[in-house]
């Protein structure tokens, strides 16, 4: 079981995930905050080694506007050096890597032109992927969906779409079940349909559940997930205290964690711990694997 956490290192000085305003957009600025980002991730990842924390999710934000229609530039040439070189970082490591489009990036939407811009904002994630020389575990995360009033043709959407995505995309992508619209059952649905692998979140589940144990539900889940996608992932979050339902904690609820781990023994996985102070938890977390 390798640990992660996703996006940022509260620790380091750096932020790896710079962006600037479209009116602001310019070749040369794009470069300098390119660069500034790819430094900062090897930073990020020099630090997890350091510290055995061996699954990160990079930022989306890596590129910016990469997948816009003003991006013109050819920022895998210019950044291919760059790119094989923290991907050798990774393996070298052997860092699980993982990256989660926005909420935005829908592939079932009615609107065939949020459709188009989500195909590209997912070829984006996978050429960074690509770039670096990552095998097929690394993996882009995404939510089925909405609903739109049918949910039946709302996920036979997702389907046909799906099987029609640019395989560079569909090699790497997997669907996790969220805390409103399809559970961890619909995404096993979507799976028998479509073959894609399912990424259980523990916390969207512990709010839109199914009538299963939770080792059961394991069970089904590490099934959707080949040779070649590696052990399946898992993400893990708690309720933050005092915040409205579905907000993520600030810090890691031991006692609910160690929970969870001791529910599902027996079964490997890698975990993403989807919690506000990112690296804090993940030393903690760690620390309890070691027990």
């Amino acid at each position: 079981m390798k640990i992660g956490y996703p996006c940022i290192n509260w620790r380091l000085k750096c932020k790896g995930g710079k962006t600037f305003r479209l009116k602001s957009y310019s070749q040369e600025r794009l470069i300098d905050t390119v660069e500034n980002n790819l430094d900062c991730l090897l930073l990020i990842l020099r630090f997890n080694v350091l510290h055995n924390i061996l699954f990160f999710r990079i930022t989306s934000d890596l590129i910016p506007f990469a997948s816009h229609p003003v991006c013109t530039f050819n920022w895998q040439k210019h950044f291919s050096a760059k790119f094989k070189q923290i991907g050798a970082f990774i393996k070298k490591h052997d860092i699980r890597i993982s990256m989660h489009p926005d909420q935005f990036t829908l592939i079932n939407s009615l609107d065939a032109a949020i459709f188009r811009r989500s195909e590209k904002e997912l070829l984006y994630h996978a050429r960074v992927l690509d770039g670096m020389k990552l095998d097929t575990c690394a993996k882009i995360q995404i939510h089925v969906g909405g609903v739109y009033g049918n949910k039946e043709k709302s996920t036979e959407r997702f389907v046909d779409r799906y099987r029609k995505l640019n395989p560079a995309i569909k090699r790497r992508l997997v669907i996790e079940n969220d805390d409103t619209c399809y559970n961890v059952e619909d995404c096993l649905s979507i799976h028998n349909k479509a073959g894609i692998p399912v990424l259980f979140d523990v916390f969207h589940h512990s709010i839109n559940k199914i009538d299963l144990p939770l080792k059961d539900i394991f069970k089904k889940v590490a099934k959707t997930w080949g040779k070649r996608d590696g052990l399946p992932m898992v993400d893990y979050s708690s309720q933050l205290k005092g915040g409205k339902p579905g907000e993520h904690a600030q810090h890691i609820d031991m006692r609910d964690f160690k929970k969870f781990i001791k529910s599902v023994k027996g079964f490997d996985f890698d975990i993403m711990l989807e919690i506000k102070d990112k690296e804090k938890s993940a030393l903690k977390a760690i620390k309890v694997k070691k027990e």
